[in-house]
This record gives C-alpha cells, structure tokens and sequence, in this order.
C-alpha cells in the first residue's frame, strides 16, 4: 500500500459544495495515490503534490536541484571515456561501412560506457499534517487544482464545521503557501512533522515556530535545507521535540515552505553557497505579509502569463470529477469532450508555468515532481526528444518568458560537451551531447544498446534557440546566445561528418534511429537534425553578416544528405537503405523529424513527400505511449489532418492520462502534457514555412470557436474566430514591419483586411486562399469575413 493510501481520508461525499473555477482539476476524495491522482503545485524551483487527506494531509515536495549523484559522489566521470575513442569510432564505421549494419549490442561494446554515479533527482521530503481525531462524516468534500488561479483547494464538511485549505507555489515570494481555516473558532487542531528519505543526514531546530532542516546528501555531499513557518491565529502553537510542532485550538494555520541546496550551475564542480541565508531572507519576507497578500501576488504573477491563451472549442462548465470526463470521454456529452480538451491544453500551460521560471532548472522528465529517492529514467534530461518536447509549447502559447531555464542549463552543457566531443568522438571542434543529460553536466554516453547513441542532441537542443529567435525577432538575442552556441554545435558537425562511399554525399556515422533497427550510415532521423542545424545556422549567419562561416555551412549543405527519401511502399524511409516495414507500429516515428518539428518538408510545395509521411503515419498507427502520440498530434497537424490529429488526441486522454491529467508513459512522464498542449496550437496556427495558416488543421470535432493570444513566428500574436468550419475573424499583431503572407481554407476574396486602432481598410494582395500585405510594427489588424457581418470585400 502506498504512503498516499495510509494518510488519506477515504469518506462519503456529495456534490461538489462551492462553484468551481472555470479550468479546473477536479476530485471528490483525497489522493490515494501520489502518482493518479495528486494534484501538483509549483514555482519552477519547487513543486509540491497535495493529497488533501482529512485525518492526515500530505504535502510531498521538492527543489528541482536536489540530486544524488555527479562531483562529489565516487567515481563521477561526466560519462567521457578515460581515453578518446576515435579508434572504437573508427572501427564501428568500418564495420557499417563493410557489412552494411553494427548490432547495437556490438555498437554499445564499442563505443558505450558504464556510467558512475550518473545520479537521480530526489524528493526532498514530505511534510505531514496529522488532524486532531473526529468521528464525524465528512461531507461535501472536495480537491480541486484551480488553472485560471494556480491553487489547490480542499473543502469539506465534518461535525458541522466547515473546512477550507488552500495551497499554492509562490514564484515571487518563493515560497509554498499553505492555509488551514474554518468557519468556527478554535477548530484547527494538528500535530506536523517533516519525513525525509534515509538517504542523507538531518539536523532539525525549531525557532519562533519555524522549523529549520539541514544536512547533505551521503551520496554527493550536497548540502540542502529546508525551512518550515508556521504561523497560527489563535490556539497554541508549541514545539514538540526538534522536529515537529503542535498547533491547538487556532482559528486558522498559514504554514510557509520553502528549499534549497548549495548547487550551482556551473562546471566542473557545481557547488555554491550553502541555502541558509537565502532562504532566511525569503521567508522572513514572506512571513511578514499575510496570506491574502502572497495569495494576491502569486495570482497577479501566474495570471500574467496564464491568462494570455483563452480557448474556446464549444466546451461549457461542469462540476464533473476530471476522472469522470476521461472515463465518459467519446461516449457521453460532446461539450463535456470539448471542456476535457480545452482543460487539457490549459493544464499543459499551467504545468510549464509551474516547472520552468527564471533561475531554476528546466522541466525535467516529470517537470518538477518526484515523490522518489530512484524516480524512473533517473527522473533527468533525457535530450533524443524528450527536453526538447518539453518546450515546443512555450513560443506558440504565449510562454516564451519560460524559456529562459531550458537555455541557461543547455548553455551549461556546451563547455562539458566540448569535451564529450574530443573525448567520445575524437572530433576537436565544437560541442554536443548524447543520450541523456543530469544536473551535473554529463554528456557523455551510457552503455543502452538501443538507446545510448545520439550524437544529434546538441543540434536539435540549439533548434530552440533559432526558433525563439523567428518567434521574437529579438535580434540581440540571435547574435549574442543563440549564434556562438549554434555555430560551436554546428561546428562539431562539419568535422564529424564523411563521406559516403556509395554516392558521396555527407552522411552522420555511425548513425542510429531510436529504438530499433541496428546502427548504420545515414539514418533519416540524423541526417535530417543535421540538415536543420545546418539550414538554421546558416539563415543566422547571413543575418549577422557572418560571411565566411555562412559560405562554409552552405558548401557543407550541398553535399549533405538531406535524410529524405520516398520508398518502394510510398513511405518516408527510416534508414537510407529501403527496408521499412510496412507491419512496423513501432512508437518511435523520428524518421519525421523534416515535418515536425523540423520543416523539410512543406506541406504546400512537396505534396509528394507529404503523402510520404502520412503514409508512415498510417502504417505506424495511433498508438504508442503518451510521448508518442503527443508527438502525432503535432505531426497530423503539420500534415493539415486536424481530424486525425484530434482523434490521436482523444486516443492519448483515453490510453495515456491518468486521473489527475499527467500524461503515461507509463509510468507518470510530463512530456505527453507538454507535446499535445503544443499540438492544439499546431491545429490552429502553423507559421515554419515563410507564411501564415490560420487553422491550418482545425478539427471536425471543432466545428467553431474562438483562441485568443497564439503567437507566431515574426513576433506576431493572435486572435481567431471560427464558425461552422470556416475563419470569421483574425486579429493580427506585429512587433515590427514586415511582409506578412496569409493562407487559410476559404478564399480571401472574402475577407477585408482594416487596421485595427483606426477602422481603415487596407489593401490585401489575394491570391485564392492565400493573400499578403506589409503590416507596421506595434500595428494590429483584423482580417474579417464578409460571411460574418454586413461588411462586403471590395
């Protein structure tokens, strides 16, 4: 049985007592298990999961720099070999060479490596609050993550008293605010005690009823701590021991926690200062305002970001159990479907919101959550796909603040990954990494025969950097970060590479196409991360004006196999050789990379290639884990079929979401919630091919509706209008001039174009359903169907 199964409450409830937020997570007893049905809270550096127990409530937490592991733990190597390996390299690429494949079992005897104290991210403890005992039922009871405020309430109904906490991650306070009432006097009554994992040493004092925990990791050394302030209105509130306090009789309990350790981001030894001084001066500044005023700057804070995306599929307000919606989904209530999946794309926003702010880590495999001290797959940086799904959500749903984490860690990785590139590779230029990635700036390789060899992680991390660049148009940004670290990643590439004997074209070796097959030349997957490297750096180069690194990149390119070909049964292949089986459903489809997220592939100029990857689509099928259909929804729509992107999309809630809507690999993995949030947004707007489609994929299911705030690429934002299949309104903004061309389903002779502050109509140059015009910067405009109004086209 579980810890979550011992301190929760289970009782009878009736209906749901107050109204519910508009986007909410929603149960009707407390969590049971921590990994279904704990609803998450976080700031970015910390998270924690609220069981919302009765007679004991669990609040399990964490700080995303606690991890076992790395300098300091015996034998932590960053995954190098101890001596380099272009031999091992070269023989692997004569063996592909001359027998045409290299097992992954003998590839991984070659050029893999046991790892060493690689690590996990851990859970820094639970904090537990034991309810003075009373027999009465409780009624009424309720959990319910609120999106629209990034708060979990509890309420309930026991012995006639009517009980309310409320629960939430502060960002500007940084700080997990707690707060216990009820509407009578005196009926707060708890005893709380902090539970830490046995895997490190604990000191514990308590001062003017602030519990303060201290110690370090056996493993590593690391130096953590915890404070805890409780702060009661009326009642006694007393110390038991070090290490626990009791709160009698109070009229209400605000409980402030907050966490951190002496970890630093920098190689090779990433210590800092121990926490305690910064953590004292951030409580005493919390404990100073009263909950109402954290509660308030909290809500101000995430409500900035959250609040930018409204979307509106036809869905309508329930008070349905969130468990109930994905149980009923596809044989119920078509509205109840909509406000499933429009909860759905919201959660994903609210959970990136809530794993990646300013001066924390990125989201790793399970965002910021982990209620483990061995999570699954370390609970780290996996960069074949997973680190990078993560964040396609942030540019195109108005996010891009929280972008700032994921750069400063892979900016973190290019001084080690200089050295995982002479040392793994023997290549004496240029950065990159493979598999997987820690805190601790690992980049070297694991000894995983299917999945240890990926030497593309680097150029498909830097991919993020040139897409916030087309998205902001932030030209400081492109010269000073994201250039120096694409053209270090690209420069690893232009030595890396070789020719082809048999058509002499650039080939990556050796070359693998996760998780199957054996290693060969020239898998489609590497080639065409190159191949988007390459083509990125080398759009930035010309921008800047670097003329000589730009012919050098565009030589390289036209040598270069793209990694795209149409094979014997019409499919995009897998591997350069035509071997793909038709009968394959295997989940990895990372031959596809060229029409998502990359853009080889133009779904308006190539039909050919087009077909190709929906036939691939097709044969692989919908299935897969939660990743994997995430990423079919993104690529169905990049195929502009938004129905059967929205059908992989039901198919995920209903194969791949668990009760609390984290998605399931299995087990609990958050990439899923990621990937389909920016999947939604991929149904209705895609701009990575020189244009504007407005609802490029929109969905049957979808049949009007309204979204307010995706962004695209040419700092543009925007507003959408739908009915009966059919664009009614656009609104337009741009950050700066430029030449905007326009597609969407109808035919623009239909549309007037106005600028937006003064009422004017412009001219729109149309072309059927395709159109342009310059649009100023700081303007907006509203593009506007004579089929919505009384306006008609001139």
């Amino acid at each position: 049985m579980s810890v979550m199964s011992l301190l929760a409450c289970l009782c009878p409830t009736l209906m749901a007592a107050e109204p519910l937020p508009s986007m909410a997570v929603v149960f009707e007893q407390p969590a049971q298990d921590w990994e279904t049905q704990g609803l998450p809270i976080g700031n970015g550096a910390m998270g924690a999961v609220i069981a919302g127990g009765v007679e004991r409530d669990l609040i399990q937490f964490n700080e995303k720099t606690l991890w076992t592991g790395g300098p300091g733990a015996q034998g932590y190597d960053f995954g190098w070999p101890q001596k380099p390996r272009a031999e091992a390299l070269a023989q692997a690429r004569k063996i592909i060479t001359g027998q045409g494949s290299l097992a992954p079992e003998a590839a991984a005897r070659l050029l893999g490596q046991k790892i060493t104290a690689y690590g996990d991210y851990q859970t820094f403890g639970e904090l537990q609050l034991a309810f003075e005992k009373n027999d009465s039922d409780v009624r009424s009871y309720q959990r319910v993550l609120s999106l629209d405020n990034a708060q979990v309430d509890v309420t309930y109904t026991q012995g006639g008293v009517h009980y309310k906490r409320e629960y939430l991650a502060s960002y500007p306070d940084g700080v997990i605010a707690i707060k216990l009432s009820a509407d009578k006097p005196g009926k707060i009554s708890l005893r709380a005690t902090l539970g830490v994992p046995d895997n490190r040493s604990i000191n514990t004092r308590i001062e003017s009823g602030r519990l303060i925990a201290t110690g370090k990791l056996h493993s590593n050394g690391l130096q953590y701590e915890t404070q805890i302030q409780f702060l009661n209105q009326g009642g006694e509130l007393s110390a038991v021991g070090d290490n626990a306090l009791r709160i009698a009789k109070a009229d209400s309990l605000i409980i402030l926690l907050n966490a951190g350790t002496d970890y630093a981001q920098h190689y090779p030894h990433y210590r800092g200062q121990h926490p305690h001084k910064k953590l004292q001066q951030a409580m005493d500044t919390a404990r100073a305002k009263s909950f109402a005023q954290i509660q308030a700057d909290h809500r101000a804070d995430y409500q900035a970001l959250f609040t930018r995306v409204n979307l509106n599929i036809g869905q309508r307000s329930s008070t349905e159990p969130t468990a109930a919606l994905l149980k009923k989904y596809k044989t119920g209530d078509a509205q109840l479907d909509r406000t499933l999946e429009a909860t759905y794309f919201q959660f994903g926003r609210y959970l990136l919101i809530a794993s990646s702010r300013a001066g924390s880590l990125p989201a790793n495999l399970q965002g910021v959550w982990n209620n483990s001290v061995t999570p699954p797959w370390n609970a780290d940086y996996h960069v074949n796909i997973n680190l990078q799904m993560n964040y396609w959500l942030a540019e195109t749903t108005n996010l891009p603040e929280l972008m700032e984490p994921y750069f400063d860690f892979v900016d973190s990785l290019v001084e080690p990954g200089t050295i995982a590139a002479k040392k793994v590779t023997g290549v004496n230029s240029g950065w990159t990494l493979f598999l997987n990635t820690n805190i601790w700036g690992f980049t070297g390789v694991i000894e995983w025969p299917t999945a240890f060899w990926q030497p593309e992680a680097a150029a498909w991390l830097a991919q993020h950097y040139y897409e916030h660049y087309l998205f902001s148009g932030d030209e400081q940004f492109l010269r000073e970060r994201a250039y120096p670290l694409m053209r270090s990643a690209t420069d690893f590439w232009l030595a890396f590479l070789i020719k082809d004997p048999r058509d002499g074209k650039l080939i990556v070796s050796p070359s693998f196409s996760p998780e199957q097959g054996n290693f060969t030349n020239g898998a489609a997957m590497s080639q065409q991360i190159v191949f988007d490297l390459l083509r990125n750096t080398h759009e930035a180069a010309v921008r800047l004006g670097d003329k000589k690194s730009a012919q050098k990149i565009y030589s390289t390119l036209a040598q270069l196999d793209s990694g795209i070909r149409i094979g014997s049964w019409g499919q995009l292949q897998e591997w350069k050789e035509d071997v793909d089986d038709p009968k394959n459903d295997h989940r990895h489809i990372s031959h596809l990379f060229a029409l998502h997220p990359g853009r080889q592939i133009d779904a308006h100029k190539q039909p050919q290639l087009l077909q190709a990857a929906r036939t691939t689509l097709n044969a692989r099928g919908d299935g897969g884990t939660g990743w994997s259909q995430a990423w079919k929804v993104n690529m169905w729509a990049r195929a502009l079929d938004g129905t059967r992107a929205h059908k992989v999309l039901g198919e995920q809630l209903q194969r791949s979401t668990l009760s609390n809507l984290w998605d399931n690999h299995p087990p609990f993995q958050i990439d899923g919630n990621f990937g389909a949030a920016a999947g939604i947004a991929e149904m209705l707007v895609q701009s990575h091919n020189g244009e504007l489609h407005l609802l490029p994929a929109l969905p049957d299911a979808w049949p009007s509706g309204s979204v307010t705030g995706l962004r695209a690429r040419g700092g543009i934002t925007l507003d959408l209008k739908w009915h009966n299949h059919a664009l009614t309104e656009a609104t337009i903004s741009s950050t700066s001039k430029q030449f905007l061309q326009l597609r969407i389903a109808q035919p623009l002779t239909k549309f007037l174009l106005k600028d937006a502050t003064k009422g004017k109509t412009l001219e729109l140059k149309r072309e059927g359903n395709t159109g342009s015009f310059i649009a100023q910067g700081g303007s907006s405009y509203r593009l506007i169907s004579s089929d919505a109004g009384s306006e008609k086209p001139f």
